[in-house]
């Protein structure tokens, strides 16, 4: 059983309260990652990030922004690099690398929200997140939108996270219709917690809706973006999607494409957000304030939206910028509590999980996640 209790950590700034939401303890929880150790990840960037970035010859900001997402593959994969010479170790991770960026390429301009769009949000029950939080973007970008949140006294939590799973398996049989689906609240790793949807419980919607298809012969997800600005987002995404992948290999169904799943924290890391006149999460605010009220606004929001110009936003949480001259040479990290780094993760298709295999040292039939961190 896990245990667990809701804490709030609070500090002021200005008139605004910084609002640190589900700090966890004595919970025991299995994920298919490794959590990021400030000294293991330390020595990843002493050790092998200097020969990786010279040999890509990309800028600081771009290795920067992929730079997590190598050192847990390092990590997921790292039978494949035991036992290599540094300079072995740095052929592989430079192929790596490469695979990240050519991923990051191929689904740059894939919109997530935009024209021809559906949007589906959950917002959490007790905090002043309102329905405009979403409804806006979706005025403003031409998409149609249906929100959730418990707002009725007379309702339940199990009555309106019921219907979003039925908005969601509706989405899921409407593949002709891209629908990005958005989660803003409380987050456990293995729960929407909010209203209490464990993972499976999503996975298994996902999954018997995808059944009910037309093309009822594989699990086509491809066209749904699932976006969640809560606590320990990434560790939820990363259970849904392995959730799915187990779920498929268990019924003998084969698994077309997960997915494009989209976390406001990385692993191991809660959410904050902003409470004053009303509850503002720190990575939905970024979205608002790139996309909603900067101008001019694009057509479109694009996945490299989020990947390239949300995550450098976001980069400045619990850093501070080290300044020489007119430019921004680097960051000093100052409170690590504050750091949320969010993480996209692409679906990989069986060609895709082939250049993988290749570029890892793999066996053609060795086991791979069919999700890929992208930054």
């Amino acid at each position: 059983m896990h245990t667990h209790q809701t804490c709030h950590r609070v500090h002021h700034q200005t008139a605004l309260v910084k609002f640190s939401c589900l700090l966890i303890a004595g919970l025991f929880f299995t994920l298919t990652s490794t959590q990021l150790s400030a000294k293991e990840f330390t020595e990843f960037q002493q050790t092998d990030s200097p020969a990786i970035a010279k040999a890509l010859g990309v800028t600081p900001k771009h290795y920067r922004q992929i730079e997590p997402s190598l050192y847990y593959m390092s990590q997921r994969y790292g039978d494949s690099l035991s036992g290599l010479s540094s300079t072995q170790r740095h052929t592989r991770l430079v192929a790596l690398a490469q695979f990240i960026d050519v991923k990051r390429n191929a689904v740059a301009d894939a919109p997530v929200i935009g024209p021809g769009c559906n949007l589906i949000g959950l917002l959490d029950p007790d905090h002043g997140l309102d329905p405009k939080e979403i409804t806006s973007l979706a005025t403003a970008y031409d998409c149609t939108s249906t929100i959730f949140k418990k707002t009725s006294p007379s309702g339940t939590l199990e009555e309106v996270g019921n219907q979003f799973l039925q908005s969601v398996a509706a989405a899921v049989e409407s593949k002709n219709i891209p629908t990005t689906i958005i989660v803003l609240g409380h987050g456990l790793p293995t729960e929407i917690q909010s209203y209490h949807i464990p993972v499976d419980r999503l996975a298994k919607s996902l999954l018997d809706a995808a059944k009910h298809t037309n093309d009822s012969s594989s699990v086509d997800l491809g066209h749904l973006t699932i976006i969640c600005d809560d606590c320990y987002s990434a560790d939820f995404m990363i259970n849904l999607a392995t959730t799915i992948t187990d779920s498929c290999r268990t019924q003998s169904l084969p698994l077309k494409q997960l997915p494009t799943l989209i976390a406001g924290t990385n692993r191991n890391c809660v959410g904050h957000a902003d409470v004053g006149q009303k509850f503002v999460p720190h990575f939905w605010r970024d979205v608002i304030e790139l996309f909603y009220i900067r101008r001019p606004r694009p057509t479109k929001i694009t996945l490299s939206d989020f990947f390239e110009k949300v995550d450098n936003m976001m980069f400045g949480y619990g850093r501070r910028p080290i300044i020489q001259g007119s430019r921004v040479v680097g960051y000093r990290l100052i409170n690590p509590e504050m750091v949320q780094d969010p993480v996209v993760f692409v679906p990989l298709s069986d060609a895709d999980l082939d250049a993988l295999r290749k570029a890892i040292g793999l066996q053609k039939e060795a086991a791979c996640d069919h999700f890929l961190d992208i930054g």
